[in-house]
């Protein structure tokens, strides 16, 4: 009897200290290391095998730099998603335009560029229902997609993004090019961690980005990568997300 009980309170001992240390290690873990299920998950990359990877630009501020951006991406062939700020939107509506004739994508990184999570979901909605709007206004196009100011959000952000036909969208490849980083210093960055499915960050008003991105358009490509808008890399339906925050097509059944 004394032996069975010593095994029960090991047993308990054990499980409570796998359940702290599962604790433990997500309220440590950055943004991307919790797992789906315990947390909801925006689309961070795509699992596929073709090579596809998207190049993103978020647009807060400022326009000085966006002419020769999309010049790059011009001569590259190349089509991009743009994130904008709804204020950014209303103060440039003819870089909007620009932006949307010249063929690519454009998505709402909210109105006001809040930490998403510190609003109730009246605030997370109106954010997103304004800018949305303050952007289909200028394209004529529904908007789709959403990126987080600051990369913040929680389970209410994703929910009511989703609610509202949003996809919520993170990156896996982080240029920094709002560091004022060098071209080179940019494009190494980018180079070093592309795999197919990735989504690359960048900034509409970086002061190297337009410098850096022949440099990563013409390398990758080189190395068998193609290009294309996030709407066209993701998945809209049937999909699972890793506690990455990487998109798997559901299996077929």
């Amino acid at each position: 009897m004394i032996i069975r009980l010593r095994s029960l309170v090991l047993a308990f001992a054990l499980t409570a200290v796998v359940a702290f240390s599962a604790l433990a290690a997500s309220a440590a873990g950055a943004e991307e290391v919790f797992w789906s299920g315990a947390r909801r998950l925006p689309v961070y990359s795509v699992a596929r095998e073709d090579n596809a990877v998207s190049i993103t630009f978020d647009c807060a501020w400022g326009t000085e730099h966006t002419d020769a951006i999309l010049e790059a991406l011009k001569e590259a062939n190349v089509r991009a998603t743009f994130f904008t700020v709804q204020f950014w939107a209303e103060e440039h509506p003819d870089y909007l335009k620009k932006i949307d004739e010249a063929g690519h994508e454009i998505g709402t990184h909210s109105a006001t560029h809040p930490k998403m999570s510190t609003l109730s979901e009246d605030a997370i909605r109106s954010e997103l229902s304004t800018s949305s709007r303050a952007i289909t206004e200028v394209t004529g196009k529904e908007v789709t997609l959403f990126r987080p100011p600051f990369g913040d959000y929680d389970n209410a952000v994703i929910d009511t993004a989703l609610s509202l036909g949003l996809m919520p969208i993170q990156w896996d490849v982080d240029s920094l090019d709002w560091k004022d980083l060098s071209a080179k210093e940019i494009a190494d960055r980018v180079l070093a961690k592309v795999r197919s499915g990735s989504i690359i960050l960048c900034h509409n008003n970086g002061l190297h980005t337009a410098e850096a991105l022949p440099v990563i358009l013409d390398t990758l490509r080189a190395r068998g990568f193609t290009f294309v808008p996030v709407g066209e890399l993701i998945c809209r339906e049937n999909y699972t997300i890793d506690h990455t925050g990487r998109q798997f097509p559901a299996a077929a059944g």
